[in-house]
């Protein structure tokens, strides 16, 4: 299966922000150019691995806490599939995504579904 590449898109834009060439940045940190380019273009997913996703971030100048921080692990987490972790852990949120993806898919939604929505969102 063929990553989605907006992962990739915001590593790469990341790295050419930093001034490096692909092989210059590999280079600089001990990393196999044919995978990261790879990554890059989306024909391999982001790591699975927190710890390598947070050394990544390291490389790339990203900071714990900030959006950019956020983007990237929301934006490795959408290229794999899967919704980040820390939605899942909060159990109110949980509950409405079915709300939330039939929305998406424009299908209808119940008006009684959207205030239950509404107001979980302002207890947060």
């Amino acid at each position: 299966m063929k990553a989605k590449p907006l992962f990739g898109d915001y590593f790469k834009q990341k790295r050419i922000e930093k001034g490096c060439t692909l092989r210059e940045f590999c280079r600089r940190f001990g990393l196999d150019p044919g995978n990261i380019s790879k990554m890059e273009r989306g024909m391999l997913p982001p790591p699975e691995s927190k710890e390598k996703m947070e050394e990544y971030a390291s490389y790339l100048d990203i900071k714990k806490g900030t959006d950019d921080w956020y983007q990237f692990f929301d934006l490795a987490a959408a290229s794999k599939g899967v919704i980040p972790s820390e939605f899942l852990d909060d159990e109110e949120l949980v509950k409405s995504l079915p709300i939330i993806f039939r929305t998406f898919r424009n299908k209808k939604v119940s008006k009684k579904a959207v205030e239950d929505l509404i107001a979980r969102l302002k207890k947060t």
